[in-house]
């Protein structure tokens, strides 16, 4: 299935997106089939090189990315409204926290929700004293 997607091309911490028409299946940095225009988030500088071309490929129900369609209605070459494009991770999530028998990255406890690391269980329960020794004759 053929989509509608940004590819990144800026440097690090320098953003700037081509609008291409690629394989949804393939890399978003792999080959595509055509490079439809260009977008910079920083300067909000947006173009299409052959509108033409655009109205084609839409014309034919290729799937735009949700952030492709957002831009696409906010530039008005869209009518439809927004779509979600992207969602926060959920704290809650059953798949967020390693699981007791994996260690967690180095080997080492992982941190808490608020940042802090948790004790460990030993800690929480006090260790029995070592029994006095008798010095044998």
């Amino acid at each position: 299935m053929l989509t509608i997607r940004l590819q990144r091309t800026g440097a690090k911490n320098k953003a700037d997106f081509r609008i291409v028409l690629a394989e949804s299946y393939r890399s978003a940095s792999k080959k595509v089939l055509e490079v439809l225009g260009h977008y910079n988030p920083r300067s909000k500088n947006f173009g299409i090189k052959d509108q033409d071309r655009l109205n084609y490929w839409i014309a034919q129900h290729v799937q735009l990315s949700p952030t492709v369609h957002n831009l696409f209605v906010e530039k008005k070459l869209l009518t439809t409204k927004k779509v979600k494009a992207w969602a926060p991770k959920k704290s809650g999530e059953a798949g967020s926290q390693p699981k007791a028998d994996q260690p967690s990255v180095g080997g080492k406890p992982s941190a808490g929700k608020d940042g802090a690391d948790q004790p460990a269980a030993a800690a929480e329960t006090p260790a029995p004293e070592p029994a006095p020794v008798e010095p044998q004759d």
